[in-house]
Protein backbone atom coordinates (compact mmCIF):
# COMPACT_ATOMS: atom_id res chain seq x y z
CA UNK A 1 0.00 0.00 0.00
CA UNK A 2 1.04 3.52 -0.94
CA UNK A 3 0.53 5.15 2.46
CA UNK A 4 3.62 2.82 3.98
CA UNK A 5 6.08 4.94 1.91
CA UNK A 6 4.87 8.72 1.89
CA UNK A 7 6.71 10.54 4.25
CA UNK A 8 8.83 7.96 5.20
CA UNK A 9 12.01 10.42 5.10
CA UNK A 10 10.35 11.35 8.15
CA UNK A 11 10.62 7.97 9.41
CA UNK A 12 13.91 7.50 9.36
CA UNK A 13 16.20 8.94 12.04
CA UNK A 14 19.61 9.93 10.93
CA UNK A 15 21.48 7.30 13.69
CA UNK A 16 20.03 4.52 12.02
CA UNK A 17 21.80 1.78 11.42
CA UNK A 18 21.33 -1.13 8.86
CA UNK A 19 24.22 -3.23 9.09
CA UNK A 20 23.46 -6.74 9.70
CA UNK A 21 25.61 -8.44 12.48
CA UNK A 22 26.95 -12.15 11.29
CA UNK A 23 28.28 -14.95 13.55
CA UNK A 24 31.48 -15.50 11.09
CA UNK A 25 32.52 -16.05 7.57
CA UNK A 26 30.72 -18.60 5.65
CA UNK A 27 32.29 -21.54 4.55
CA UNK A 28 29.49 -23.86 3.83
CA UNK A 29 28.64 -24.67 0.58
CA UNK A 30 24.91 -24.13 0.37
CA UNK A 31 23.14 -27.25 -0.46
CA UNK A 32 20.50 -25.69 -2.33
CA UNK A 33 20.77 -26.61 -6.08
CA UNK A 34 20.17 -23.70 -7.60
CA UNK A 35 21.55 -21.49 -10.53
CA UNK A 36 24.15 -18.83 -9.49
CA UNK A 37 21.23 -16.42 -10.56
CA UNK A 38 19.23 -17.41 -8.19
CA UNK A 39 21.71 -16.47 -4.94
CA UNK A 40 21.99 -13.06 -3.73
CA UNK A 41 25.54 -11.45 -2.06
CA UNK A 42 26.00 -9.21 1.05
CA UNK A 43 26.89 -6.51 -1.30
CA UNK A 44 23.64 -6.40 -2.82
CA UNK A 45 21.42 -3.41 -1.29
CA UNK A 46 17.57 -1.92 -1.08
CA UNK A 47 17.30 1.29 -1.88
CA UNK A 48 14.52 2.92 1.03
CA UNK A 49 11.89 4.59 -1.01
CA UNK A 50 12.09 7.99 -0.18
CA UNK A 51 10.92 11.32 -1.46
CA UNK A 52 12.71 13.79 -3.32
CA UNK A 53 13.03 16.27 -0.87
CA UNK A 54 14.81 13.75 1.24
CA UNK A 55 17.31 12.62 -1.63
CA UNK A 56 18.23 16.10 -2.21
CA UNK A 57 18.53 16.77 1.63
CA UNK A 58 21.22 13.66 1.53
CA UNK A 59 23.22 15.05 -1.25
CA UNK A 60 23.76 18.18 0.17
CA UNK A 61 24.92 16.50 3.39
CA UNK A 62 26.86 14.61 0.63
CA UNK A 63 25.78 11.22 2.21
CA UNK A 64 23.93 8.24 0.15
CA UNK A 65 19.88 7.60 0.86
CA UNK A 66 19.81 4.88 3.74
CA UNK A 67 19.62 1.27 1.58
CA UNK A 68 19.42 -2.08 3.19
CA UNK A 69 20.19 -5.81 2.63
CA UNK A 70 18.76 -8.14 0.33
CA UNK A 71 17.36 -10.90 1.02
CA UNK A 72 17.74 -14.42 -0.18
CA UNK A 73 19.76 -17.29 -0.12
CA UNK A 74 23.76 -16.98 -0.28
CA UNK A 75 25.93 -19.47 -2.27
CA UNK A 76 27.94 -19.98 1.23
CA UNK A 77 26.95 -20.70 4.76
CA UNK A 78 27.78 -20.66 7.81
CA UNK A 79 26.18 -23.60 9.79
CA UNK A 80 26.87 -26.81 8.48
CA UNK A 81 23.10 -28.72 8.04
CA UNK A 82 24.35 -31.85 9.68
CA UNK A 83 25.25 -30.69 12.77
CA UNK A 84 22.72 -27.28 13.03
CA UNK A 85 19.95 -27.30 15.48
CA UNK A 86 17.08 -25.11 15.28
CA UNK A 87 14.34 -23.37 17.78
CA UNK A 88 10.78 -21.72 16.69
CA UNK A 89 8.81 -19.72 19.49
CA UNK A 90 6.08 -17.43 19.44
CA UNK A 91 5.06 -14.54 21.20
CA UNK A 92 2.85 -12.17 22.41
CA UNK A 93 -1.03 -12.04 21.10
CA UNK A 94 -2.79 -14.51 18.24
CA UNK A 95 -2.41 -13.84 14.54
CA UNK A 96 -3.67 -15.81 11.55
CA UNK A 97 -0.75 -17.10 9.91
CA UNK A 98 1.36 -17.54 12.73
CA UNK A 99 1.49 -21.96 11.80
CA UNK A 100 2.01 -21.03 8.05
CA UNK A 101 5.56 -19.11 9.13
CA UNK A 102 6.22 -22.11 11.16
CA UNK A 103 5.70 -24.59 8.83
CA UNK A 104 7.63 -22.85 6.24
CA UNK A 105 10.33 -22.22 8.46
CA UNK A 106 10.74 -26.45 9.11
CA UNK A 107 9.75 -27.53 5.75
CA UNK A 108 13.16 -25.68 4.27
CA UNK A 109 15.43 -26.26 7.01
CA UNK A 110 14.21 -30.19 6.52
CA UNK A 111 14.09 -29.99 2.53
CA UNK A 112 16.20 -27.65 1.26
CA UNK A 113 19.23 -27.48 4.02
CA UNK A 114 18.58 -30.94 5.60
CA UNK A 115 18.74 -29.47 9.05
CA UNK A 116 16.95 -32.26 11.16
CA UNK A 117 16.56 -31.05 14.56
CA UNK A 118 14.28 -28.49 14.79
CA UNK A 119 12.37 -27.47 18.47
CA UNK A 120 8.93 -25.97 19.27
CA UNK A 121 9.28 -23.82 22.61
CA UNK A 122 6.11 -24.00 23.77
CA UNK A 123 3.94 -20.94 25.25
CA UNK A 124 6.03 -18.77 24.23
CA UNK A 125 9.44 -17.36 26.33
CA UNK A 126 7.67 -18.99 29.09
CA UNK A 127 8.99 -22.80 27.06
CA UNK A 128 12.47 -21.41 28.06
CA UNK A 129 12.13 -21.34 32.18
CA UNK A 130 12.64 -24.62 33.84
CA UNK A 131 10.08 -24.15 36.75
CA UNK A 132 7.10 -23.47 33.99
CA UNK A 133 7.77 -27.56 33.10
CA UNK A 134 6.36 -26.66 29.34
CA UNK A 135 7.38 -29.66 27.33
CA UNK A 136 9.58 -29.09 23.65
CA UNK A 137 7.82 -30.22 20.45
CA UNK A 138 10.00 -31.67 17.86
CA UNK A 139 8.77 -30.48 14.97
CA UNK A 140 9.00 -32.60 11.26
CA UNK A 141 7.62 -31.96 8.02
CA UNK A 142 4.83 -34.97 8.85
CA UNK A 143 3.76 -32.69 12.40
CA UNK A 144 3.56 -29.71 10.10
CA UNK A 145 1.71 -31.19 7.11
CA UNK A 146 -1.65 -29.52 7.89
CA UNK A 147 -1.10 -26.91 10.43
CA UNK A 148 -1.28 -23.91 8.11
CA UNK A 149 -5.47 -25.32 8.19
CA UNK A 150 -5.40 -24.04 11.59
CA UNK A 151 -5.79 -20.76 13.23
CA UNK A 152 -3.54 -19.91 16.71
CA UNK A 153 -0.23 -21.04 16.65
CA UNK A 154 1.04 -24.63 17.78
CA UNK A 155 3.29 -24.39 19.91
CA UNK A 156 0.97 -21.88 22.10
CA UNK A 157 1.94 -17.96 22.82
CA UNK A 158 2.17 -16.15 26.56
CA UNK A 159 2.57 -12.42 27.57
CA UNK A 160 5.06 -11.42 30.14
CA UNK A 161 8.92 -11.24 30.71
CA UNK A 162 11.56 -14.12 31.38
CA UNK A 163 14.62 -13.85 32.78
CA UNK A 164 17.01 -13.52 29.56
CA UNK A 165 19.97 -15.39 31.08
CA UNK A 166 17.50 -18.59 32.14
CA UNK A 167 16.28 -17.78 28.54
CA UNK A 168 19.97 -18.20 26.89
CA UNK A 169 21.01 -20.92 29.61
CA UNK A 170 18.24 -23.37 27.66
CA UNK A 171 19.58 -22.92 24.19
CA UNK A 172 22.73 -23.69 25.58
CA UNK A 173 21.46 -26.90 26.95
CA UNK A 174 19.35 -27.56 24.05
CA UNK A 175 22.76 -26.97 22.08
CA UNK A 176 20.54 -24.79 19.79
CA UNK A 177 22.17 -22.64 17.09
CA UNK A 178 19.47 -20.54 15.69
CA UNK A 179 16.52 -19.35 17.81
CA UNK A 180 13.48 -18.05 15.28
CA UNK A 181 10.89 -15.56 16.99
CA UNK A 182 7.90 -14.62 15.88
CA UNK A 183 6.63 -11.33 17.19
CA UNK A 184 5.60 -7.99 17.35
CA UNK A 185 7.55 -5.14 19.20
CA UNK A 186 7.91 -6.47 22.75
CA UNK A 187 9.24 -10.09 21.45
CA UNK A 188 11.67 -8.07 18.99
CA UNK A 189 13.10 -6.11 22.20
CA UNK A 190 13.40 -9.48 23.98
CA UNK A 191 15.22 -10.73 21.04
CA UNK A 192 17.64 -8.14 21.17
CA UNK A 193 18.53 -8.57 25.20
CA UNK A 194 18.90 -12.67 24.35
CA UNK A 195 20.95 -11.45 21.51
CA UNK A 196 23.09 -9.10 23.95
CA UNK A 197 23.57 -12.05 26.32
CA UNK A 198 24.39 -14.55 23.62
CA UNK A 199 27.19 -11.96 22.54
CA UNK A 200 28.08 -11.59 26.14
CA UNK A 201 28.92 -15.41 26.50
CA UNK A 202 30.31 -15.65 23.04
CA UNK A 203 27.99 -18.00 21.83
CA UNK A 204 27.47 -18.83 18.30
CA UNK A 205 23.61 -18.58 18.07
CA UNK A 206 21.70 -16.61 15.26
CA UNK A 207 18.33 -14.79 16.34
CA UNK A 208 16.43 -14.25 13.43
CA UNK A 209 12.87 -12.63 13.93
CA UNK A 210 9.79 -12.67 11.65
CA UNK A 211 7.48 -9.76 12.19
CA UNK A 212 3.96 -10.60 13.63
CA UNK A 213 1.02 -7.72 14.40
CA UNK A 214 -1.99 -7.71 13.01
CA UNK A 215 -2.08 -4.29 13.19
CA UNK A 216 0.52 -3.52 10.95
CA UNK A 217 2.29 -1.01 13.11
CA UNK A 218 5.83 -2.55 12.71
CA UNK A 219 8.52 -0.02 11.95
CA UNK A 220 10.42 -0.43 8.14
CA UNK A 221 7.49 -2.78 6.60
CA UNK A 222 5.30 -2.74 4.20
CA UNK A 223 2.92 -5.47 5.87
CA UNK A 224 2.67 -7.47 8.59
CA UNK A 225 0.82 -11.01 7.88
CA UNK A 226 -1.96 -11.60 9.11
CA UNK A 227 -2.98 -8.23 8.12
CA UNK A 228 -5.02 -9.16 5.19
CA UNK A 229 -7.25 -11.84 6.97
CA UNK A 230 -7.81 -9.30 9.54
CA UNK A 231 -9.01 -6.82 7.17
CA UNK A 232 -11.33 -9.36 5.00
CA UNK A 233 -12.92 -10.34 8.50
CA UNK A 234 -13.81 -6.92 9.51
CA UNK A 235 -15.16 -6.14 6.17
CA UNK A 236 -17.18 -8.71 7.11
CA UNK A 237 -18.40 -7.40 10.06
CA UNK A 238 -19.10 -4.04 8.20
CA UNK A 239 -21.21 -5.97 5.38
CA UNK A 240 -23.22 -7.31 8.92
CA UNK A 241 -23.06 -3.79 10.42
CA UNK A 242 -24.89 -2.05 6.95
CA UNK A 243 -27.35 -4.05 6.81
CA UNK A 244 -28.80 -4.12 10.34
CA UNK A 245 -28.56 -0.66 10.30
CA UNK A 246 -30.87 -0.04 6.81
CA UNK A 247 -33.30 -2.59 7.79
CA UNK A 248 -34.54 0.27 10.32
CA UNK A 249 -34.94 3.60 10.10
CA UNK A 250 -32.58 5.95 12.42
CA UNK A 251 -30.07 2.48 12.32
CA UNK A 252 -26.26 3.09 13.47
CA UNK A 253 -24.02 0.04 12.37
CA UNK A 254 -21.13 0.15 14.98
CA UNK A 255 -17.79 -2.13 14.32
CA UNK A 256 -14.55 -2.05 16.80
CA UNK A 257 -12.14 -3.76 14.86
CA UNK A 258 -7.95 -4.04 16.36
CA UNK A 259 -5.66 -1.24 15.77
CA UNK A 260 -4.00 -0.38 19.14
CA UNK A 261 -1.73 2.61 18.12
CA UNK A 262 -2.50 2.09 13.89
CA UNK A 263 -5.66 2.46 12.28
CA UNK A 264 -4.73 0.79 9.01
CA UNK A 265 -7.32 -2.52 9.96
CA UNK A 266 -9.96 0.10 10.23
CA UNK A 267 -8.83 2.39 7.34
CA UNK A 268 -8.50 -0.96 5.07
CA UNK A 269 -11.43 -2.52 5.61
CA UNK A 270 -12.98 1.05 5.43
CA UNK A 271 -12.15 1.60 1.70
CA UNK A 272 -12.66 -2.32 1.10
CA UNK A 273 -16.21 -1.48 1.85
CA UNK A 274 -17.74 1.80 0.70
CA UNK A 275 -20.56 1.57 3.30
CA UNK A 276 -19.03 2.89 5.97
CA UNK A 277 -19.27 6.60 7.23
CA UNK A 278 -17.36 7.76 10.32
CA UNK A 279 -13.66 5.73 10.28
CA UNK A 280 -11.98 6.46 13.71
CA UNK A 281 -8.59 6.03 14.42
CA UNK A 282 -5.94 6.46 17.16
CA UNK A 283 -3.70 9.28 15.27
CA UNK A 284 -6.88 11.30 14.03
CA UNK A 285 -8.35 12.31 17.62
CA UNK A 286 -12.32 13.29 17.76
CA UNK A 287 -14.58 15.19 19.93
CA UNK A 288 -17.80 13.75 20.65
CA UNK A 289 -19.76 16.45 21.35
CA UNK A 290 -21.68 19.91 19.18
CA UNK A 291 -21.26 21.42 17.74
CA UNK A 292 -18.50 19.66 15.29
CA UNK A 293 -17.98 16.24 17.43
CA UNK A 294 -18.88 13.38 16.11
CA UNK A 295 -22.75 13.30 17.67
CA UNK A 296 -23.24 16.26 15.48
CA UNK A 297 -22.11 15.17 12.40
CA UNK A 298 -23.82 11.37 12.56
CA UNK A 299 -26.95 13.46 13.70
CA UNK A 300 -26.86 15.57 10.14
CA UNK A 301 -25.89 11.56 8.25
CA UNK A 302 -28.80 10.15 10.00
CA UNK A 303 -31.44 13.21 9.25
CA UNK A 304 -30.12 12.99 5.40
CA UNK A 305 -29.79 9.13 5.05
CA UNK A 306 -31.88 7.31 7.58
CA UNK A 307 -29.29 5.18 8.45
CA UNK A 308 -25.28 5.63 9.34
CA UNK A 309 -22.13 3.14 9.58
CA UNK A 310 -19.22 3.70 12.15
CA UNK A 311 -15.71 1.65 11.96
CA UNK A 312 -13.75 2.26 15.19
CA UNK A 313 -9.89 0.96 15.97
CA UNK A 314 -9.33 -0.39 19.44
CA UNK A 315 -6.91 2.47 19.94
CA UNK A 316 -8.74 5.38 18.88
CA UNK A 317 -10.69 7.68 21.59
CA UNK A 318 -8.73 6.81 24.34
CA UNK A 319 -9.00 9.76 26.04
CA UNK A 320 -12.82 9.28 26.52
CA UNK A 321 -11.92 5.79 28.42
CA UNK A 322 -8.45 5.55 29.29
CA UNK A 323 -8.31 3.60 32.65
CA UNK A 324 -7.22 6.09 35.56
CA UNK A 325 -4.88 4.99 37.17
CA UNK A 326 -3.30 3.38 34.29
CA UNK A 327 -3.41 -0.32 34.01
CA UNK A 328 -1.05 -2.84 31.86
CA UNK A 329 -1.03 -5.99 30.88
CA UNK A 330 1.97 -8.59 31.47
CA UNK A 331 3.95 -7.60 28.74
CA UNK A 332 3.91 -4.03 30.19
CA UNK A 333 1.73 -2.41 26.86
CA UNK A 334 -1.30 0.37 28.68
CA UNK A 335 -4.53 -1.51 28.45
CA UNK A 336 -7.26 0.02 26.40
CA UNK A 337 -10.53 1.41 27.67
CA UNK A 338 -13.61 0.00 25.49
CA UNK A 339 -14.18 2.90 22.94
CA UNK A 340 -16.97 0.49 21.48
CA UNK A 341 -18.95 0.22 24.16
CA UNK A 342 -18.79 3.57 25.20
CA UNK A 343 -19.60 4.87 21.83
CA UNK A 344 -22.58 2.72 21.88
CA UNK A 345 -23.34 4.05 25.21
CA UNK A 346 -23.09 7.49 24.65
CA UNK A 347 -24.71 7.61 20.80
CA UNK A 348 -27.96 6.00 22.61
CA UNK A 349 -27.91 8.15 25.11
CA UNK A 350 -27.66 11.42 23.03
CA UNK A 351 -30.45 10.50 20.81
CA UNK A 352 -32.60 9.81 23.75
CA UNK A 353 -31.97 13.00 25.36
CA UNK A 354 -33.01 14.55 22.05
CA UNK A 355 -36.33 12.55 22.26
CA UNK A 356 -35.03 10.74 18.56
CA UNK A 357 -35.66 7.12 18.53
CA UNK A 358 -32.33 5.09 17.21
CA UNK A 359 -31.27 1.63 16.50
CA UNK A 360 -27.66 0.58 17.37
CA UNK A 361 -26.16 -2.75 16.66
CA UNK A 362 -21.98 -2.92 17.88
CA UNK A 363 -20.52 -5.71 16.57
CA UNK A 364 -17.10 -6.52 18.36
CA UNK A 365 -15.26 -9.25 15.95
CA UNK A 366 -11.67 -9.14 17.58
CA UNK A 367 -11.19 -12.35 18.79
CA UNK A 368 -12.58 -13.98 16.32
CA UNK A 369 -10.74 -11.66 13.68
CA UNK A 370 -7.27 -13.15 14.98
CA UNK A 371 -7.66 -16.46 15.52
CA UNK A 372 -8.94 -17.63 11.93
CA UNK A 373 -6.76 -19.51 9.96
CA UNK A 374 -5.12 -16.64 6.97
CA UNK A 375 -6.20 -16.42 3.60
CA UNK A 376 -5.11 -17.19 0.60
CA UNK A 377 -3.01 -13.70 0.28
CA UNK A 378 -1.33 -14.18 4.06
CA UNK A 379 -0.60 -18.06 3.13
CA UNK A 380 2.13 -17.29 0.35
CA UNK A 381 2.97 -14.18 2.05
CA UNK A 382 3.72 -16.33 5.30
CA UNK A 383 5.78 -19.16 2.97
CA UNK A 384 8.16 -16.17 1.81
CA UNK A 385 8.59 -14.60 5.02
CA UNK A 386 9.49 -18.34 6.47
CA UNK A 387 11.52 -19.10 3.79
CA UNK A 388 13.96 -15.89 3.72
CA UNK A 389 14.63 -16.20 7.66
CA UNK A 390 15.79 -19.85 7.55
CA UNK A 391 18.21 -18.02 4.71
CA UNK A 392 18.97 -15.48 6.69
CA UNK A 393 19.91 -17.93 9.89
CA UNK A 394 21.54 -20.60 8.10
CA UNK A 395 23.95 -17.42 6.52
CA UNK A 396 24.41 -17.02 10.75
CA UNK A 397 23.03 -13.59 10.27
CA UNK A 398 21.72 -12.55 14.01
CA UNK A 399 19.96 -9.59 15.51
CA UNK A 400 17.67 -9.31 12.20
CA UNK A 401 14.27 -9.02 11.25
CA UNK A 402 12.91 -10.46 7.68
CA UNK A 403 10.73 -7.62 6.03
CA UNK A 404 9.07 -7.08 3.05
CA UNK A 405 10.03 -3.30 1.63
CA UNK A 406 9.62 -2.03 -1.40
CA UNK A 407 8.41 -5.14 -2.95
CA UNK A 408 11.50 -6.48 -1.74
CA UNK A 409 12.62 -8.64 1.08
CA UNK A 410 15.17 -7.23 3.07
CA UNK A 411 16.95 -7.72 6.22
CA UNK A 412 16.52 -4.75 8.91
CA UNK A 413 18.60 -4.82 12.21
CA UNK A 414 16.16 -5.34 15.39
CA UNK A 415 17.84 -2.15 16.96
CA UNK A 416 16.35 -0.41 13.71
CA UNK A 417 12.73 -2.25 14.01
CA UNK A 418 12.21 -1.13 17.17
CA UNK A 419 12.94 2.55 16.95
CA UNK A 420 9.75 3.56 16.06
CA UNK A 421 5.85 2.42 15.55
CA UNK A 422 4.22 2.78 12.03
CA UNK A 423 1.13 4.52 12.03
CA UNK A 424 -1.11 6.30 9.35
CA UNK A 425 -0.09 9.46 7.88
CA UNK A 426 -2.43 11.76 8.19
CA UNK A 427 -0.96 13.31 5.01
CA UNK A 428 -0.97 10.71 3.23
CA UNK A 429 -3.06 9.82 -0.51
CA UNK A 430 -4.16 6.51 1.61
CA UNK A 431 -5.60 8.64 4.21
CA UNK A 432 -7.35 10.84 2.00
CA UNK A 433 -8.93 8.16 0.44
CA UNK A 434 -10.98 7.06 3.62
CA UNK A 435 -12.11 10.49 4.11
CA UNK A 436 -12.89 10.55 0.21
CA UNK A 437 -14.63 7.22 0.72
CA UNK A 438 -16.67 7.83 4.11
CA UNK A 439 -17.29 11.92 3.31
CA UNK A 440 -16.99 12.40 7.19
CA UNK A 441 -15.75 15.85 7.96
CA UNK A 442 -13.19 17.14 10.08
CA UNK A 443 -14.66 15.90 14.41
CA UNK A 444 -13.15 19.00 16.16
CA UNK A 445 -14.05 21.29 17.89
Amino acid sequence: MECQFEMLEEMIEDDTEFTIETLGPCKVDNPLKKEPICYVTDDMKVALKISEGYLKKCLEEGKLPPTVELAGPRPKIYFDPAKTRAAIVTCGGLCPGINDVIRSIVLTLYFSYGVRHIFGIRYGLQGFIPKYGHDVMYLTPDVVSNIHELGGTILGTSRGHQPIDEIVDALERLNVQILFMIGGDGTFRAASLIKEEIDRRGLKIAVVAVPKTIDNDIYLTSKTFGFDTAVEMACQAIRCAHTEAIAVPNGVGLVKVMGRYAGFIAAAATLARKEVNFCLIPEDDFDLEPPNGLLSALEARLEARKHAVIVVAEGAGQKYVRPDPPEYDASGNLKLGDIGKFLKDKIKEHFTQKGQEIYIRYIDPSYIVRSVPAIVDDRIYCGFLGQYATHAAMAGKTGLMVSYLNDRYIHVPLSAAVKKRKQVDLRSRFWQSVLESTGQPPLKN
